[in-house]
């Protein structure tokens, strides 16, 4: 058998909804930070909401017995009528799931860790990059939330690829739209602290906290559906291709001193 060969047959993927759940552990800080510098970080055709960014760490346990750690960067957004987020930065600690992500929905994902340690009622979460500790979360657990009906949110990715010739991408990106539903088994509130560390890759800092609106740790089984909402023209992404690129972002914005 060569296993490089055509497939005659898809592999068998299910799709119950109804099967086994897999629960994750989060932490989940939202906080206030200047409108402009939202707006500034926004292509076209999204449109600033309210000042409010989103910073998301989970660890999640696979069936395969290896777990998965993510971490996310969010600011708050709309697509029309439909009120949303626009991830800046979405790491991972496997490249499968980095791979998936980027030529699936088109999400900005980057391989590196992110951690929760959550112990008595002391909780840190931390996710980094090439050596910096962008974003941690540091408080205790005050209050024993009311676990909330299942929840959904949107969030929204620019699908494109370079062209090999240079100066373009290869046709105009795709606007995607990724629906994100949850279910909580536990729910707790936090009074902590986020701190944001400048990395001339993740710049995420730019986005300076103003205020701490909540923290909460949930844990929780999430699933997540996605589809083409529609192609905007190559000149509005253009100008914004080196959010998801180390090496742009490292000679557009040097690490401050």
């Amino acid at each position: 058998m060569v296993r490089y060969a055509a497939m005659h047959e898809e592999p068998v993927v299910s799709a119950d909804p109804d099967g086994p759940k897999m629960w994750s552990k989060n932490v989940l800080a939202l906080y206030e930070t200047d409108p402009e510098l939202v707006a500034a970080v926004l292509p076209r055709p999204l449109e600033l909401t309210e000042p409010i960014v989103r910073v998301n760490y989970a660890q999640v346990d696979m069936p395969d017995g290896n777990p998965l750690s993510a971490g996310t960067v969010a600011v708050k957004c709309r697509d029309g009528d439909i009120v949303g987020s626009y991830d800046l930065l979405m790491i991972m600690n496997t490249d499968t799931a980095v791979v998936g992500g980027r030529e699936t929905f088109g999400e900005p994902k980057k391989v590196g860790e992110a951690s929760i340690r959550h112990e008595g009622d002391q909780v840190v979460a931390a996710m980094s990059r090439r050596g910096v500790v962008l974003a941690e979360v540091r408080g205790r657990v005050v209050e024993q939330l009311p676990v909330e009906p299942r929840s959904e949110r949107y969030a929204f990715y620019f699908k494109f690829l370079m062209d090999p010739a240079g100066g373009r991408f290869d046709g105009d990106p795709s606007l995607v739209h990724v629906r994100r539903t949850q279910e909580d088994r536990l729910r707790e509130r936090i009074e902590g602290e986020l701190i944001l560390r400048d990395s001339p890759f993740d710049p995420i800092a730019d986005l300076p906290v103003r205020r701490v609106l909540s923290i909460t740790y949930t844990e929780s089984n999430q699933t997540q559906s996605g589809q083409i909402s529609r192609s905007v023209p190559s000149e509005w992404i253009w100008p914004y291709r080196h959010q998801r690129y180390d090496n742009m972002i490292a000679r557009l914005q040097p690490a401050r001193a």
